[in-house]
């Protein structure tokens, strides 16, 4: 393995197990030269390898910082949820995280290693203040995330717990859009009438771990929230 790769990964394990923080500062490239005995030039590339995946920005004066992973990933979500997290925004568990069976309303393909595995879900309520604008259903293989059906997750976030947990990176995903109307269900738990247009989002999850896939159904409000670019579990 490349010099460069292995202390790319070390920095990444440290961010994951929260030893570096959003908002902390990684070691300079003079330092990694001496703790890692690496040229100047590994440790440059070690760091871009990181401001690429997203983990770290670089800050005129001050060095690598690590940022909290808000990926250009194609994943869809309620435009303002990242900007309103921790000002306003809550969870509410319809299913905490349970073994069930794989459901027919999962509309991507389902791989067939894992049609073949012990299935997952769980389903939440999205709020921004007290207005509801997204409920999401997930489904994925269960024998790949061990204890996941125990596990409270890392600041209400599942991303953060396959990072911070299982150093597992969400890399992807594929989605269908297509507006339908609000099922008296979904209409109630969003509190909007009965068959009031809504946008529904079937989102396949692509991660760092080969085997595992996440496969999502999110029905969504879009009266206030438009959907931007980054979606965040």
């Amino acid at each position: 393995m490349k010099k460069y790769i292995k202390v790319r990964d070390k920095l990444k394990k440290q961010i994951q197990l929260g030893e570096f923080k959003v908002g902390d500062l990684l070691p300079s490239e003079h330092t990694l030269c001496r703790t890692f005995s690496i040229t100047r030039t590994t440790a440059r590339k070690a760091l871009d390898e990181l401001l690429k995946e997203g983990f770290i920005e670089k800050q005129h004066g001050k060095g690598s910082v690590v940022i909290e992973r808000r990926q250009s990933l194609g994943l869809l979500s309620v435009k303002g949820f990242s900007e309103a997290v921790g000002e306003n925004v809550r969870t509410t568990f319809l299913q905490k995280p349970k073994v069930d069976n794989w459901s027919d309303e999962i509309f991507s393909k389902i791989n067939s290693s894992d049609s073949r595995a012990q299935c997952v879900s769980f389903e939440r309520v999205r709020f921004v203040g007290d207005f509801p604008v997204m409920i999401g259903k997930n489904w994925f293989n269960g024998n790949i995330i061990p204890g996941i059906t125990e596990t409270e997750f890392v600041e209400g976030s599942f991303f953060k717990t396959l990072s911070n947990r299982y150093l597992i990176e969400v890399t992807g995903s594929s989605s269908e859009l297509r507006a339908e109307a609000a099922s008296e269900r979904v209409a109630k738990l969003l509190k909007i009438e009965t068959g009031t247009p809504i946008l529904h989002i079937s989102l396949k999850f692509k991660t760092s771990n080969p085997k595992l896939a996440i496969y999502s159904e999110l029905h969504c409000n879009t009266s206030k929230f438009p959907i931007g670019s980054s979606y965040f579990m």
